[in-house]
């Protein structure tokens, strides 16, 4: 199964660590979507938003690595599956079930998803630029 990535999974370490049959494929945008941060964990999420886009990374995933991450995204709970199409290709990311307003990701979590933009060669300057747009 393909998964897009677009927060701390971007980061190749945690995610091979958290699901083993994981294999970064490449980075692609998801188009007309927007990232933001939100909850109580400040976790990063993505919105529909027409004309912008997600810098983010796709994976091969297993059905275990699936289950690991539904259990780590608290789906469905805080996290719902949410499908898309890239050049004929079904693949998955989650999105948050709740649109809360944003909230500035802890230095903890942002180190975490800037060494995901680093392992998967995203600008990231265009994190930089989303973080000083929403606060």
């Amino acid at each position: 199964m393909l998964y897009f990535a677009y927060g701390s999974n971007l980061n190749h370490f945690q995610m091979k660590k958290r699901c083993k049959d994981s294999v970064f494929l490449k980075k692609i945008n998801l188009k007309d979507f927007k990232l933001t941060f939100r909850s109580k964990y400040r976790a990063a999420d993505i919105e529909y938003k027409k004309g912008s886009f997600v810098p983010g990374g796709m994976y091969e995933i297993s059905k275990n690595d699936e289950k690991k991450l539904d259990l780590y995204e608290d789906y469905p709970i805080l996290y719902q599956k949410f499908y898309f199409r890239y050049y004929g290709n079904k693949i998955m990311t989650y999105t948050m079930t709740k649109k809360t307003k944003f909230r500035f990701p802890t230095e903890r979590y942002l180190n975490i998803v800037k060494r995901g933009y680093k392992d998967c060669k995203l600008d990231k300057n265009f994190l930089f630029k989303v973080l000083r747009s929403l606060s």
